[in-house]
Parts: structure tokens; sequence; C-alpha cells
């Protein structure tokens, strides 16, 4: 019996939008109610997210996308992350005493932005309406002023001194939940996009203020260099569907490998059942936990999920008992959205700062915050990932998408959540494919995650090895049961924004569109037009 979940899949005839703030889903309905396709609203959508969810997302982060736009053809995907800055030096920081990338507060950490770059590909190849149109209600939230939500009111309220003075437009008015906040900055870079396309933004006030802030960390022909490339999308067949996601430097090899292993495990038919999460928590450490050695800029994404890699890591699964595979010795705030249009293109994006606000570091004039995506590189020396100017870090985001066997779009489908973030998208695949639920019971039900000690970023490199956290809604005796095969096992809030926000949206046998957005990002809603 599947767990009751307080609310129900929105359906629709025509389009669908799913995003973590319900003023961003507008902006993109509205786009498609107006005869925009899947590419126009995910643009809209995803640059309304920019101005109203800085703890998230925005134009100082980074992003990749699924594109279904042919039966007959492969997701087209987008790449469009950015690359260490030209005067980054890991012998530097290694003689500085560190052995990890710096977190925060540090511009090293801060790869060039890629997501306007994304953006400007996408528009290039599939959009049908102008930057402008498609900014139009991104601009008006800024301007006008949106109402700060809870989550936002939260996020800064946990920034430390430094970071509330370089991030003063936001801490200074997102006082409350509700309150009106203002971005003028980030308004006058959406209007320079518009009309002078990437160079209005690399090139033009932010990437000025970008510069002299780096002091020597970037260069002009470091944001000269385009961010976004289109790649070769990845996919595996699970439970009678083609799964897709976006090759390394993303990790959503993990999502594929731990669904091509969970198909071959005995998963019981009903996912309220413990040995449901221990068999899937098991797929997902059998897939990563090598992931720290494997993951990398140039990885080989088919022969990470070649089955004569993954099929001895299947068949040692225990049903019975957690794995003591040695590990070497989830947070983390992105955002993802979905879209469906009438002619079923969909679009799978997510966007991300990477933690909380990012670095902690803000461009001063625009006030656009910056990521820390660089979070990901090796400082070992020799590692394939060892941070270098102009490489791409190992990537946590991972979209995803779901098509069926003639090639007909099925599903998009992904969340935020750091580490966790392949995790999630198992439990969601898993639900929605092979126990065939509805989006709103497959986002609603209670998740597990395994997660590090400290950041959300450190999963598979903690030096006890992962814990397993269970949602607190999650069916009572998941934990202990866990624990008593082996599990380092805990409960922890019910509905907790750390388990991510999930979205979803599936086409139905008939046609019709069924989608739900995450209660758990507490202002994200799904949307349907006719």
């Amino acid at each position: 019996m599947a767990l009751h979940v307080p609310f129900s899949s929105v359906r629709a005839p025509g389009g669908m939008v799913c995003s973590a703030d319900q003023l961003a889903t507008q902006a993109g309905a509205s786009i498609l109610a107006s005869g925009g396709n899947a590419v126009d609203a995910a643009i809209a959508t995803n640059a309304a997210m920019a101005v109203v969810a800085p703890h998230l997302c925005g134009m100082g982060g980074d992003l990749f996308a699924l594109v279904h736009h042919a039966e007959d053809q492969p997701p087209a995907a987008v790449n469009a992350t950015g690359r260490a800055g030209s005067g980054v030096s890991a012998a530097a920081l290694r003689a500085e005493g560190f052995s990890a990338m710096p977190f925060r507060h540090d511009m090293r950490t801060v790869t060039v932005p890629g997501c306007v770059d994304g953006w400007m590909a996408l528009h290039e190849r599939f959009a049908t309406r102008p930057l402008a149109d498609l900014f139009a209600p991104a601009l008006a939230l800024a301007e006008a002023g949106f109402p700060a939500s809870p989550l936002l009111v939260a996020s800064a309220s946990q920034l430390d001194a430094r970071a509330r003075d370089n991030l003063a437009e936001i801490t200074r008015q997102a006082g409350r939940p509700g309150a009106r906040v203002r971005r003028p900055g980030v308004a006058r870079a959406l209007r320079a996009v518009a009309s002078n396309g990437r160079a209005g933004f690399y090139e033009g006030e932010f990437g000025d203020g970008f510069l002299r802030l780096g002091d020597g960390t970037h260069t002009a022909g470091d944001l000269e260099r385009r961010q976004a490339d289109w790649v070769e999308a990845l996919g595996v067949d699970v439970w009678g569907y083609r799964a897709w996601t976006l090759p390394p430097n993303s990790q959503g090899y993990l999502t594929l490998a731990a669904a091509w292993i969970a198909e071959r495990l005995p998963l019981p038919a009903d996912a309220d059942d413990a040995r449901w999460a221990h068999l899937l928590i098991e797929a997902a450490k059998a897939a990563g936990f090598d992931r720290p050695e494997v993951l990398h800029e140039t990885a080989d994404g088919a022969t990470l999920l070649d089955p004569v890699r993954l099929g001895p890591r299947a068949a040692a699964i225990s049903p019975a008992h957690a794995s003591t595979r040695s590990v070497r010795t989830g947070d983390g705030d992105t955002t993802y959205l979905c879209v469906v249009d009438r002619d079923r293109m969909g679009v799978s994006l997510i966007q991300s700062n990477a933690s909380g606000f990012g670095s902690w570091l803000a461009e001063p004039s625009t006030g656009i915050n910056l990521h820390n995506r660089g979070l990901g590189f090796s400082l070992e020396p020799g590692h394939p990932a060892e941070i270098q100017p102009g490489r791409r870090p190992p990537h946590t985001l991972c979209p995803a998408m779901v098509t069926r066997s003639e090639g007909a779009l099925h599903a998009v489908l992904g969340t935020m959540g750091g580490d966790a973030q392949p995790q999630i998208v198992l439990q969601l695949l898993a639900r929605l494919l092979a126990h065939g639920q509805s989006p709103a019971v497959a986002i609603g039900s209670g998740r597990w995650a395994l997660t590090g000690p400290t950041t959300g970023f450190d999963t598979w490199t903690g030096s006890e090895g992962p814990a397993v956290n269970v949602e607190g809604h999650a069916p009572q005796g998941w934990e202990q049961d866990l624990a008593a095969r082996g599990h380092r096992a805990g409960r922890v809030a019910p509905w907790d924004s750390g388990f991510g926000h999930a979205h979803a949206i599936v086409v139905e046998p008939d046609g019709m569109l069924a989608g739900a957005a995450d209660p758990r990002s507490r202002v994200g809603a799904a949307a349907g037009v006719w």
C-alpha cells in the first residue's frame, strides 16, 4: 500500500511547469499559455528563479539541461558549467595548507558562472520567443519586488557577518517571510543579456565587477570563452523505459548505474517495505562508492555504465545485510525545474549555486551572488579532477528524463540535494517506473539519503563512510530495520528540505500530463495549461 500524501498530482491536457517557487512556475506557465514552447518556458522559469531564489540558484551559478525534441533522437543535452580561472593553482592552495578546496569566501572556488551561456545555448537552438519576452516576468519581480520565501529567510539567517555584508541587498530586505525584496542589479543584468546577448553579461557590468573581485583569479579571456557545450546524453534501459541524464562532469551516471543495479535486485512490491529502502541504498552505494576517484571532466560515461563493470556490484549486494564495502575516506542548494509543452517537447533543467548562497561572495555592482561549484575539484596531486585553469569540476547536478521504447517522452524529473541528488532520483524512478506510482505519491513519500559528516558534498569522502538519514514521515520502522541490517541509520524531521526539492511531470498513456512539485520547497508549484 502506497503511503498517503496530503496532495494530488496536478493534471493538464496542454502543458505544464514545475518549479520550487510558485511565482517562477507562473512565469513559465504564462509563456506556455501564450504559445511559447517548453524551452521558452524553461528559460522564463529559470530567469524568475534567478531573481526570487538566490539561496538556490542565480546568474552567478551553473546549469545543465536535457531537451526532448524528437522521438527518433536522443535528448539534446547542454553542459553549461563553468571552468576554473586562469589564475588558480593547486600547488598554491596546498602551500597555504588546504587539503580540500576552500568552501566559502574564496574566489578560487568560484568557476566562471555558466548559467547565462546555458540560457543562450538553449535559446539559440530551440526557443521561439525573444529573450526580452522570456525575461519579462523575472524583470517585473526584480524591479517591483517579490515576497521573500520562508527558505530564503532561513538561509539568509545562517550567513556569517562577512556574507551578510556581501549579500546586503538580500539580507537587508529578507528579514521575514513575505517581506518585499527588490533586486535592481539583477534586473540590469537581465536587460543587458536581452539586449546584447552573452557579451552583455560576461563583458558588461557583471563581468567587470567579477574580474575586480577575483583580483587575478580570472581573466577577461576566461569570461570570453563560452561555458556551454552540447554533449551526448547518457541513457540506460530500466524497468521497461530508457532513462537519460548528462555525462561527466555531471554525477548523473550514478543515477543510471544505481537504477540498472536496482532493477536486478529483488525489490519488494511494496515500496513501504524497509527491504525496498535497504536494496536501493545498497544500489546507490555500489554505484557511487568510488565516485571521488572516477568522476572528472574527461571521464567516459559509457564506460562507467558498462554492465561488465556494474554486474559484479549488483551480484555482491545482500538482501539481508548492509555491505562492508570500504568507502574512501545532503545538503546542497540548487534548483530543479521541468516543463512539458503541448507538442510534448520536454525540458529537464537544473541550475545551482552549489551550497546555500554559494561562495557567500557577490559581484558588488549587480549584487549577483556567486556559486562555489569549484568545491568539486581535488587538491590531490595528479588527480584527474585536480584544479587547473580551464578545467570543469566534478558536479553534483544531474537532471533526468525518461522515454518510452518508441522514443516518446514519458517523464521529466530531478531534484536539488548535493551528493544525494542521484539517490533521490533513483527513488523517484523506482516509484514511477517499477511501481507505477503517481507523481504526487512519488514526490511526497518519505525518503532516505546517504549523507557525509559536514557539508552535504562529502558523502563519499567522510572518514566513516556515509550514514543513512530517514525522513520523518517515511514508513515507521525503516531506521530500526536498516540499523538491524548494518546501516548507520537515524530519523530526522518530516518534509525536510535536506531531502531535496524534487519535481516530476509524467505523460500518461492517454497523453494527459500529471505532475507534482515538491512541498519541501514550501513555495513550489506545479501548474498546467490547456
